[in-house]
């Protein structure tokens, strides 16, 4: 079977936020997707070992913002490469509230607020559908899809996102990951200068392992 096939479907860039009781928390996911028009709902695809899910199911509740061309890639990073059980992943963003959920400030194009109605499991993933409750506009930028966070921010997939590919990684002969945000270094990374850091969290090098 072909699995590249599966790479001519078509994604976005998403952070879901919801809250671990009182504390803002979330991640980035590339599969949101409007099932129903009338009383809306949407579905979301969840690896089940986020910390995200489990925050979700608690609360019942959970916040859409779709996130567009100028959305950076430290916003991304801090949201999508970190697990929210040991850091906070809304500290030194931008964020406010939308219906008591949070949601990025920063450059999304849109918002949207939904309440659990079920949740479906697979193999690895949950499929998260939600009764859309409420939305907000953002700025009027394009919304970043999957390709452009790949081809021109050339933004990474960590392993536990849906559309991952192995196969596809092992092109590369040294590879190095930043162990803070997941950032790729293709090379030797003791061939770098001693003063590189990762360009996306801003730490040495020291935090960069071999893959």
């Amino acid at each position: 079977m072909d699995m590249s096939v599966l790479w001519k479907l078509s994604y976005g860039m998403y952070a879901v936020g919801t809250l671990d009781e009182e504390r803002p928390t979330g991640c980035i996911v590339n599969t949101v997707v409007q099932i129903t028009s009338e009383n809306p709902i949407i579905a979301v695809s969840m690896n089940k070992d986020n910390f995200t899910y489990n925050a979700i199911k608690e609360c019942g509740k959970f916040s859409v913002s779709i996130l567009s061309e100028k959305t950076s890639q430290n916003t991304i990073a801090k949201l999508g490469f970190c697990s929210g059980c040991e850091v906070d992943k809304f500290d030194g963003l931008e964020y406010m509230y939308l219906d008591g959920m949070p949601i990025v400030k920063e450059n999304a194009c849109g918002y949207i607020g939904a309440e659990v109605i079920s949740m479906t499991e697979t193999e690895t993933h949950f499929i998260i559908l939600g009764r859309v409750t409420n939305t907000m506009k953002g700025v009027n930028v394009d919304p970043m899809t999957y390709k452009y966070y790949h081809e021109v921010i050339k933004g990474k997939a960590p392993k536990n996102a849906p559309t991952y590919q192995a196969e596809a990684e092992e092109t590369i002969k040294d590879k190095y990951v930043c162990d803070v945000c997941g950032y790729v270094y293709e090379g030797d990374i003791h061939d770098a200068p001693a003063d590189f850091v990762c360009p996306v969290c801003k730490q040495s090098k020291s935090h960069f392992k071999e893959q």
